[in-house]
């Protein structure tokens, strides 16, 4: 039976409700448990996060699968609706969950308000798994410890060292500098990659902010709370960042790398 339930958001619910239906459609014995994962997961989700889901399947998708998954999703941001724009996720094989072997290998992945699906690791990586197991929310299936594996202490850290490592120019790759959106993505990330180093633990974005104020050195403190304090304004291609504060962003991550 599908969890009624599963977010704060009566909209999002059906949305999830039309999602998992439809995924049961095209995947049929293939489909092995549904799941909300990321912010929502953590208990940290808005009406300013995206929805993460993970969709557990027997196999690879065939081909008639695969086609069936792509129309799904092509639809779905189309519909009215607030949150079908909001989806993002992967068709996750149950075998790569079982151990951390499974790591890093491709599944079936649509990002956060696109409608042509990729292959990807995106969704296959320590911290996503480690949020899947301890704290993801069953939509429909066996509860998320009976398919995923424990993610080793170790594993989970040292994936966060590494990020750190080219955190600055991973999202300058992407990101533009002259976004804020992009600044306040770099400080965030470089938060979490903190808490997760100090706490072999994964953190909302909101609340590795709030711990970084804490536990971190206090002259970081305006610029976290900057980032925290502007979260609600969202992604605008034209908003540019605050005066100094990209600067200081850098300087952060250089701060949170040596720290790690």
């Amino acid at each position: 039976m599908l969890n009624p339930h599963p977010t704060r958001y009566a909209e999002l619910n059906g949305v999830l409700h039309v999602l998992v239906t439809g995924a049961q459609q095209a995947l049929g014995e293939s489909f092995v448990g549904a799941y909300v994962q990321g912010s929502f997961a953590l208990g940290a989700g808005d009406l300013h996060s995206d929805c993460d889901f993970v969709v557990a399947v027997r196999g690879r998708p065939d081909a008639a699968q695969e086609a069936a998954l792509r129309a799904l999703h092509r639809d779905l941001p189309d519909r009215d609706g607030h949150w079908f724009g909001h989806l993002e996720g992967s068709y996750a094989v149950a075998a790569d969950l079982r151990s951390v072997d499974g790591l890093g290998r491709e599944w079936l992945y649509v990002d956060h308000g696109h409608v042509e699906m990729t292959w990807s690791t995106h969704c296959n990586q320590p911290w996503t798994r480690w949020v899947l197991r301890e704290h993801g929310i069953t939509l429909v299936g066996p509860c998320p410890v009976e398919l995923v594996g424990a993610v080793p202490d170790e594993v989970l850290r040292g994936s966060a060292r590494t990020g750190l490592a080219s955190l600055v120019d991973d999202i300058a790759s992407w990101c533009p500098s002259d976004v804020a959106w992009c600044q306040r993505y770099l400080v965030v990330q470089a938060s979490r990659c903190l808490y997760t180093v100090r706490t072999g633990e994964v953190a909302s974005k909101r609340d590795a902010l709030r711990w970084a104020m804490v536990h971190g050195d206090p002259r970081w403190r305006p610029l976290l709370q900057q980032v925290l304090a502007d979260r609600d304004l969202g992604l605008d291609p034209q908003d540019p960042p605050r005066p100094g504060s990209l600067e200081a962003a850098r300087e952060f991550a250089a701060y949170v790398a040596a720290e790690a």
